[in-house]
């Protein structure tokens, strides 16, 4: 069993950083983005800023929690006996649980643009999108679609 633990760890966490962040950048479009007229617009680069993106995870949390709850549990399992052992059974499951949920949501973080663009006609948008691309302040960009989904192309 104790060979299996680091294995068992390894392939858990791998899996908990398993949220599939295309759909956050400016060059990937959906199925239901595809063959569809998109609007757009022009305008300049404002302000930009380096931010994060919470991206979901496909299982929902489980695999975090869970990997980590089933970790922690036979850690603690190896502590001490009878009472005691139950007890730090019980502790390792929710530290693991704990640890596991915060391991997935830092490796399902993404690093984005937070883009203020003022559009030609004057108004002023803020798009956050995966920063997959360079972009400058003072430069000119395309703005391609319309409500939820807009992204940010060079012009």
């Amino acid at each position: 069993m104790k060979r299996l633990l680091p294995v068992l760890a390894i392939s858990i966490l791998t899996l908990a950083g398993c949220a599939n962040t295309a759909p956050y950048s400016g060059n990937v479009y959906s199925g239901d983005q595809a063959k569809s007229a998109q609007t757009v617009t022009f305008g300049t680069i404002t302000a930009l800023r380096q931010v994060q993106i919470q991206a979901d995870s496909r299982a929902g949390g489980l695999l975090g929690s869970g990997g980590g709850a089933v970790i922690g549990g036979i850690l603690g399992n190896q502590v001490g006996g009878g009472s005691g052992r139950q007890l730090a059974t019980v502790a390792g499951a929710i530290g693991g649980a704990v640890a596991g949920t915060k391991v997935e949501e830092a490796t399902n973080r993404i690093t984005a643009w937070e883009m203020e663009i003022r559009q030609d006609n004057g108004q002023n948008v803020v798009v956050v999108q995966k920063a997959d691309q360079n972009f400058q302040v003072g430069q000119r960009v395309r703005l391609i679609g319309s409500g939820r989904n807009v992204s940010v192309a060079p012009y």
